[in-house]
């Protein structure tokens, strides 16, 4: 009887060994986003949008063409005395040329560079954000393999308990009724199995598709949960104005208003058309010069000026109003790490190294026939609870650190 006490004992005890994992390709945070960011088809697209922006900025720099043209007057197919052309016809050829006033190619020059800086902000901040969601899914992933093991761990200790007690039951030494019940324990824990590889695996499908892959093949997650973590970070809210993409996009697009702005109030100045040229007109040769404009009688872009002007208070309205968002988001990012930081290492560690002990007492108990099998059982399940509840606590954990590092603006 001890002795099957001390196998059951020792199969309960390997409730910490993990299994061995079979999967070939191992993946570290730091590659997931590296691979994210360098092939991820969204973040392709913004840079061909910025390469169409910066063939708008080449255009924007031209110069209007000239214009040639060939013009012949008089011409008559009747009349006395007859037509002759070279005497009678009027032979006009020019070139016309529309000379910009009030700087309007500079401004535009100057919004099309604005626009071509917004995109690469644009691709910047979508960088930033898809780095952040591949750390999340990677730390969700790291969770769910984790729980997965520890109940597969569990599943495999209870079968070896339940047959343990099906042959005690054989031999008459066990009432039946406590291989039931340990029987509906191992079913449980199967389920539970199936339901945590399951979450395992969709956990793993979305950390690929948030990396932007075509195919997801199995993946072996090298970072662990409890291991690397950084230093206790500090918030700054006057940093996070100053480095957040988001607060640059948004000053950013004050100084584009601002440049559309100008651009209209260029606009309201008439260019100059210049024009020289030869015309030939009853036998003479004469020279042909001129200038002409449009009279700012009714239109002076009044409308077009007024709007610009608006947007560009929006754009302050917005830069504001970013920035309170900002403020916000480090601040609720601050408390939410420092409480899960308070949990992890003040909290559940000392949780779990309690329910270690209670296990060990009742193995103990278990092995001098102090206590009942359900009451080491309990023990364990416990254990197993409260494992899982740090794996899950640890994820959060570094999905805070993750969320502060991102409200204070810094790089990933």
């Amino acid at each position: 009887m001890n002795t099957m006490r001390t196998i059951l004992v020792a199969l309960i005890s390997s409730f910490t060994v993990l299994p061995a994992c079979r999967a070939q390709i191992r993946l570290s945070v730091r590659e997931a986003v590296a691979k994210a960011l360098e092939s991820h088809g969204a973040l392709m697209a913004e840079s061909e949008r910025i390469g169409v922006l910066e063939g708008l900025t080449r255009q924007a720099a031209l110069k209007p063409n000239p214009r040639l043209t060939l013009q012949v007057e008089n011409l008559r197919a009747h009349g006395d005395p007859g037509f002759v052309y070279g005497r009678d016809a009027d032979t006009y050829a020019f070139l016309s040329r529309t000379f910009t006033t009030a700087g309007k190619r500079e401004r535009r020059v100057e919004l099309a560079q604005a626009n071509r800086e917004r995109a690469r902000l644009e691709r910047e901040l979508l960088a930033r954000q898809i780095a952040q969601r591949v750390q999340f899914a990677y730390w969700n992933a790291a969770a769910a393999q984790k729980t997965h093991e520890l109940l597969l761990v569990a599943l495999r200790t209870f079968e070896q308990i339940v047959e343990y007690h099906r042959l005690r039951v054989r031999e008459g030494a066990m009432a039946e009724a406590d291989l039931i019940r340990v029987q509906l324990e191992s079913d449980r824990l199967e389920l539970a199995a199936n339901t945590a590889a399951l979450e395992a695996e969709k956990a793993r499908i979305h950390l690929l598709r948030e990396m932007g892959q075509e195919e997801f093949p199995a993946v072996i997650l090298a970072d662990a949960l409890d291991e690397g973590l950084p230093e206790k970070l500090t918030a700054d809210a006057a940093q996070a104005l100053e480095e957040r993409v988001e607060m640059k996009l948004a000053r950013h697009a004050v100084e584009q208003a601002q440049a559309a702005q100008r651009l209209q109030q260029s606009l309201a100045r008439s260019d100059v058309e210049g024009i020289l040229g030869y015309k030939r007109a009853s036998g003479f040769n004469t020279l042909v010069a001129g200038v002409q404009w449009n009279l700012p009688a009714a239109d002076r872009n009044q409308g077009n000026i007024a709007a610009a002007a608006a947007e560009v208070r929006v754009a302050e309205s917005n830069l504001k109003a970013t920035a309170a968002v900002v403020r916000a988001e480090v601040d609720a990012a601050r408390v939410e790490y420092e409480i899960r930081r308070r949990q992890v290492t003040e909290s559940l560690k000392p949780l779990v190294e309690r329910a270690a002990e209670s296990a060990r007492i009742a193995v103990a108990a278990y092995r001098e026939g102090g206590a009942d099998l359900l009451r080491l059982l309990d023990a364990e399940r416990t254990r197993l609870d409260v494992q899982a509840l740090y794996v899950k606590t640890l994820a959060e954990f570094r999905q805070a650190i993750v969320m502060l590092q991102y409200a204070m603006g810094v790089a990933q």
